[in-house]
């Protein structure tokens, strides 16, 4: 069963008088500390896997025992709420927390906008707060996409604040903020939630908390229509519509981003914000839109053929909606990363079904398992050693008016830091086939 919050609601105020430990001092662990600083609260401990300074301490030694002395500790999304030692903490009495669910009790639901989904949320974030700013709102754009609302730069004169929440940060929230949009759902992140189910409910936890009015859920995804009890009080769904001709405005790629887009108008809606019923004054919004690094970006035109750097892509969904964007043309896609036991047999069972000649370059971690699932499936795959070594195979292989598409299906760690460190390794892999293949893009 999913794990809910142990605790009473507390906000960052409420910390001020109490033993407070920080767990994590990653992006979020960081702005918490300079939070509470603001606060005057000092830490009692602050604790992470591998210390990166004085004052910290390891978890695996005397990190726990510090923090279980503490009232309340915030911890990182990083560390899922199903770990034995937060359990182990809670059953101590302490009050394991998150710094979104500190951050949302103390601003209220009535003006948030919290985006959700197992692919496109991070682009739907990005397009609600860039179509609000355009329509004249004080706008906060935010959360697991960038920069924490509870962050020193953080805005007091927001009207809106826009935010994407994970599932891990779902679970650290006593309540839903007024709208939710749930842009997709597929299973992902199991080693962490435990099942496929515990993810599904977490997940939409973010749309039936007190505080919840309104989800704005894509119609087109069957999970979602199957569980939409779980959607909360009310539902709008959304389909994609050829009529909504102000998206051609953002210069988004694909179906599927059609329909984030619309979702993140249909938030705006709910939201009362002037004019996002009116086509016209959402094309002027639109307008000056940047789509998201790393996500269906066009990064090299070399020999004819079009190299695509996909890395924000760690799941399969992702992956077959970024390969359906070039139905019709040769594709050459590069697959796989950090193994957290995605299956990968509905991208075989898609690719199998293209009819336009398509590679598959698996790369480690996953690649291996990957490869088989997609050979049993009769796709052609050929597992390689490196980024370096699957471009070099794709562009000797990809025909001009071909596209070798970086979009993993996996995380990047392991091999890499992050989803932006892999990017610029496809990148160069791309600059290192020499000027034979042409110029950048």
């Amino acid at each position: 069963m999913p794990c809910p919050m142990r605790s009473s609601p507390l906000r960052f105020t409420d910390l001020v008088s109490r033993r407070v430990g920080i767990w994590g001092v990653g992006t979020e662990g960081r702005a918490t500390l300079q939070k509470l600083k603001s606060l005057g609260v000092v830490p009692a401990a602050v604790v992470d896997d591998a210390p990166p300074g004085p004052g910290v301490l390891a978890t695996g030694a005397g990190g726990l025992e510090a923090l279980s002395a503490c009232d309340v500790v915030v911890k990182s999304p990083g560390i899922s709420r199903y770990a034995d030692a937060v359990g182990q903490l809670e059953g101590a009495g302490v009050a394991v927390v998150g710094g979104m669910g500190l951050w949302l009790e103390e601003v209220g639901p009535e003006r948030v906008v919290g985006v959700t989904g197992t692919k496109g949320k991070s682009t739907t974030t990005a397009l609600a707060g860039h179509l609000a700013k355009g329509l004249g709102v004080r706008c906060f754009v935010g959360g697991n996409i960038g920069q924490v609302p509870w962050g020193p730069a953080e805005e007091s004169d927001t009207d809106l604040w826009v935010v994407e929440v994970s599932s891990y940060q779902v679970t650290d929230l006593w309540s839903s903020p007024a709208v939710a949009a749930v842009t997709s759902l597929h299973p992902d992140h199991l080693d962490w939630h435990g099942s496929v189910d515990n993810y599904y409910k977490d997940k939409l936890a973010l749309c039936h908390r007190p505080g919840a009015r309104v989800t704005v859920a894509s119609g087109t995804d069957e999970r979602l229509r199957e569980r939409s009890a779980l959607l909360g009080p009310s539902t709008r769904w959304v389909e994609p519509v050829e009529s909504a001709t102000w998206t051609a405005k953002l210069g988004l790629r694909g179906t599927h981003n059609l329909t984030n887009a619309l979702i993140a108008a249909a938030c705006l809606e709910e939201m009362g914000v002037a004019g996002a019923t009116d086509p016209v004054l959402l094309a002027r919004a639109a307008e000056g839109f940047r789509p998201l690094p790393h996500r269906l970006e066009t990064v090299a035109e070399r020999g004819g053929v079009e190299f695509v750097d996909d890395s924000l892509s760690t799941n399969v969904l992702p992956t077959i909606a970024a390969a359906e964007v070039f139905e019709g043309r040769p594709l050459a896609l590069l697959v796989g990363g950090y193994d957290r036991g995605i299956d990968y047999a509905p991208l075989g069972e898609y690719l199998s079904l293209r009819p336009a000649p398509t590679l598959v370059l698996t790369l480690p971690e996953s690649g291996e398992r990957a490869r088989q699932a997609l050979t049993e499936r009769g796709c052609q795959a050929v597992a390689c050693a490196d980024i370096d070594e699957a471009v070099r195979r794709a562009a000797a292989w990809a025909p001009a008016g071909g596209v070798v598409l970086l979009s993993p299906a996996a995380p990047s760690y392991g091999v890499y830091a992050n989803y932006e460190q892999r990017g610029a390794a496809f990148r160069a892999a791309i600059k290192s086939l020499g000027p034979s293949w042409g110029h950048s893009a």
